[in-house]
């Protein structure tokens, strides 16, 4: 992370978009008096999210092609990224837990600081507008995105390809058909969920993964079908 960022939360004037989007299942199921949860912001938050960040990256790194602008992306936005920036805005203090998501040490979940994170944008976007989320997005992400693009030209093994990334080149190539990814169990609490994910190519399982998110569940089914294929 950058020391020249200021890590600030943006300023939402609504206190009630606000509060909506600091507030966790788990605190809303022990307070009815609440009048919702995050988690509809925290969809709102993720597509504006992606699509800012997307747009920034065309602007500025005009010699890349889709795979590399997709796979930076991927990593610019992913769990482990938007947990840290939760963490430097303190969102962990701010966050309004149920009191088994707190004592579980929900205040420092990447998950669940991912997931506010993304409220708190999808929450700034309905306050104001479009405009004042791309300027917060760059001011945040610019120098992100510089020092990864940085790490990948100093290093020849660096790579933004994920996981799912791998999986998919190989299925075009070998099946010419991208991948498939099917959620196929949930278990645990709100506050601690567990997903069961696999990956089909043409109808058939490749790999099966488990994870925190469904995001992780997808990656680690991904990672169980290259395993199978370098193996065989």
């Amino acid at each position: 992370m950058s020391n020249n960022i200021d890590y600030q939360l943006p300023q939402i004037k609504n206190q009630s978009l606000l509060e909506l989007a600091l507030t966790h299942r788990s605190y809303a199921n022990e307070h009815p008096e609440v009048p919702g949860h995050n988690e509809r912001l925290e969809f709102l938050g993720d597509a504006v999210l992606g699509f800012l960040v997307g747009e920034m990256l065309y602007r500025e790194y005009p010699s890349m092609n889709e795979a590399e602008l997709t796979r930076l992306r991927s990593r610019l936005v992913d769990e482990e990224q938007l947990g840290k920036l939760g963490a430097l805005m303190n969102l962990g203090e701010l966050m309004r837990l149920g009191k088994g998501a707190a004592k579980d040490n929900g205040r420092a979940n990447p998950s669940l600081l991912n997931d506010t994170f993304e409220a708190i944008i999808g929450a700034y976007f309905l306050d104001q507008g479009i405009e004042a989320v791309a300027n917060y997005i760059q001011h945040l992400f610019r120098s992100l995105a510089k020092e990864l693009v940085d790490k990948q030209s100093n290093s020849p093994t660096a790579t933004f390809i994920d996981s799912k990334n791998k999986f998919q080149q190989w299925a075009l190539a070998k099946c010419h058909e991208a991948p498939t990814y099917e959620i196929i169990q949930e278990s645990g609490p709100d506050h601690a969920k567990e997903f069961t994910a696999q990956v089909l190519v043409q109808g058939i399982v490749h790999g099966t993964g488990k994870g925190k998110r469904k995001q992780e569940a997808e990656k680690a089914a991904a990672e169980a079908a290259l395993k199978q294929i370098n193996n065989g």
